[in-house]
């Protein structure tokens, strides 16, 4: 497994941040290489993703979600997708928070191997809590959001 760690400030109350962060299915305008995203129930997303020309679907289940706090993932058994993650939101004062990612995944054949050696997972993480950063930021507030408890089991 590898290990991909990064955090990004965003100008925005925690509760906008972390609000905005739960509507999974707008992650295809900020994060890239992600095609769709499909909200099955609380727990679990479908995904449909393509990167480097490698298109995949697979499935993930949220393991831990803590209001303002965090959410925890990973993916499902059965497809060529293996990772967990987790991504924290700290109050860094009334209109700024900090968000925290860290990722462990399992690069899948050589291309994948060579691109995480190469550090190209560590910048597609830093260009999407970036470009997360600037979607949130020109609002200023969240569209939505899911204030559910979802513990790990």
């Amino acid at each position: 497994m590898s290990m991909v760690k990064e955090s990004v400030d965003v100008d925005v109350p925690l509760h906008a941040a972390y609000n905005q962060w739960t509507l999974f299915e707008e992650f295809p305008r900020f994060m890239e290489g992600v095609d769709a995203v499909t909200q099955l129930d609380d727990r679990h997303n479908h995904w449909r993703t393509s990167i480097g020309g490698v298109s995949r679907e697979f499935d993930t289940e949220i393991v831990d979600q803590l209001p303002d706090e965090r959410i925890a993932w990973r993916t499902m058994d059965g497809g060529d997708v293996d990772q967990k993650g987790v991504v924290t939101f700290q109050k860094l004062d009334d209109l700024h928070t900090r968000i925290n990612m860290a990722i462990d995944f399992r690069p899948e054949g050589m291309a994948e191997k060579t691109a995480d050696v190469l550090g190209v997972v560590d910048r597609r993480v830093k260009g999407d809590l970036r470009r997360f950063k600037e979607f949130i930021e020109e609002r200023g507030r969240a569209e939505g959001g899911w204030r559910g408890r979802i513990t790990p089991s």
